[in-house]
């Protein structure tokens, strides 16, 4: 029996600015915390950069045009905010905005919907050295530089994104290190965490200030499936910790306009909490047009007990450092069963199917959007230059049939975007992983589509789930 998504359903994938751009110090950029930290030695993998990466700002008409062979019908990019605002206040780089002018007008010529994130993790180094996250201001700043992108592409770009998974800015940039700028202070990361929601709320209104009647505003979340081990009082206390600092510290005021109560007694040892000040909850939750949701993987959890498990430093798997979890310190982590992905994440679609229905349940009448999923593998060339990658192709039918699901079950999506559309700069992993429905030769920049981006299309292309018959 085939499987057969609704009408109008949109196909898309994406990528981030610092992960594929390169041009790092062409047109006025000056530099992000991912600048920095990638040239700080010991924080990337193999001291690799993403000073050129895949080197998108030069290849960006023949990106485009990759996409539109493909039949994608969306393509989700974020800004470099230091390329179109490079001290982070102030002035503005016309040709930091020309490049995503251009951009735009290319995926609109060839009939794709552009979906623009404004932030994915590049803050400019000059705002992190006064204060970064931490300081409310930069939540200000954050609004004044979404204003600034609106008015100059506001126009042409309907689908808006304010941040990209938040819990990976505030946890592991500020309180587990392993992210830019490399900070390890749990409390530090908690005002990270509410200025991250602050800037939210302040750009959206920022947005919905400028854009057309017709503007769409979205966040990107990467909210945890949380398992208990077992179903003990201390084990589903370690699930409600997690679940605490992991989602609600934002779901709660973006969707509920309140910080969840568990969460403030949790961290009462770390922070009273005083830099939430009146009225910011109320600004925080903004009417959302959808609800944009970042999957992976599962996550099991227990209270700690002597050495079982995996603490709860490097259990975020995005490598070693301090623990990302402040307040979650007798936690442990477990590995789910099943097939890994080079990233050694276990592959398993029912923790999207879990986070789907909860969320139709919690937001009821929100549409929900799958803003990344998708799976790294270690991807050669065959001797005839082909790249073929079934177990790619396995993990995104097994994910997507679960979309279907969902969808049979009453979850309202209206789109699917494969992470990621080329190999690129993956972090804290350098160029070691690759998440690319297209392969790229970092020596010579080829781009070559694997046999997921062609089993992709397909589906883009008929709205019906191909089948993985002889991989």
């Amino acid at each position: 029996m085939s499987i057969s998504f609704p009408p109008g359903f949109l196909w898309g994938t994406a990528t981030a600015a610092y992960q594929i751009e390169g041009a790092a110090r062409e047109g006025g950029r000056t530099p992000s915390i991912w600048d920095t930290f990638s040239h700080t030695p010991g924080k990337v993998e193999n001291g690799d950069t993403g000073d050129v990466a895949v080197d998108h700002f030069h290849r960006r008409a023949d990106d485009v045009r990759l996409m539109a062979d493909l039949g994608i019908d969306a393509y989700r990019f974020s800004v470099s905010w230091p390329r179109v605002q490079p001290t982070g206040r102030g002035p503005v780089s016309q040709s930091g905005l020309d490049f995503y002018r251009a951009l735009v007008d290319d995926l609109l010529e060839h009939g794709i919907t552009p979906q623009l994130t404004l932030y994915h993790w590049d803050l400019p180094q000059e705002l992190e050295s006064a204060g970064g996250w931490p300081e409310r201001e930069t939540a200000y700043r954050f609004a004044e530089y979404a204003r600034i992108v609106a008015e100059a592409l506001g126009d042409r770009v309907v689908r808006w994104t304010t941040l990209n998974e938040p819990w990976c800015s505030a946890f592991l940039g500020y309180c587990s290190g392993v992210h830019a700028p490399g900070r390890t202070d749990p409390a530090a990361s908690l005002r990270a965490a509410h200025h991250l929601n602050l800037g939210h709320g302040l750009a959206a209104q920022a947005l919905r200030s400028v854009l057309p009647a017709t503007g769409q505003v979205s966040v990107s979340l990467n909210l945890h499936a949380v398992r208990a081990r077992t179903a003990s009082p201390a084990d589903l206390d370690a699930r409600r910790r997690i679940d605490a600092v992991g989602n609600r510290v934002f779901t709660g005021p973006m969707l509920h306009g309140a910080y969840p109560e568990d969460l403030f007694a949790d961290t009462a040892h770390l922070t009273d909490w005083t830099f939430v000040h009146d009225g910011d909850p109320a600004a925080i939750r903004q009417p959302l047009d959808s609800l944009g949701i970042n999957y992976y993987t599962p996550a099991v959890v227990s209270a700690r007990t002597g050495s079982d498990g995996l603490p709860a430093e490097g259990a975020d798997g995005h490598g070693g450092g301090g623990s990302p979890w402040p307040g979650a310190d007798r936690v442990a982590f477990h590995q789910p069963p099943g097939d890994v992905t080079d990233m050694g994440w276990t592959v398993d679609p029912s923790g999207l199917y879990d986070l789907l229905m909860h969320y139709t349940r919690e937001a009821p009448g929100l549409p929900l959007v799958i803003t990344e999923n998708g799976a790294a593998y270690p991807d050669k060339p065959a001797a005839d230059g082909s790249v073929h990658d079934p177990d790619r192709i396995a993990y995104l039918h097994a994910h997507l049939a679960t979309v279907h699901r969902a969808i049979t079950h009453g979850a309202d999506v209206r789109g699917y975007f494969l992470w990621s559309l080329m190999d690129n700069f993956e972090w804290a992993y350098g160029y070691g992983k690759r998440f690319g429905a297209v392969h790229v030769d970092y020596d010579t920049l080829a781009r070559t589509p694997k046999s997921s981006a062609r089993w992709y299309a397909e589906l883009a292309r008929t709205g019906v789930l191909p089948d993985t018959a002889g991989l």
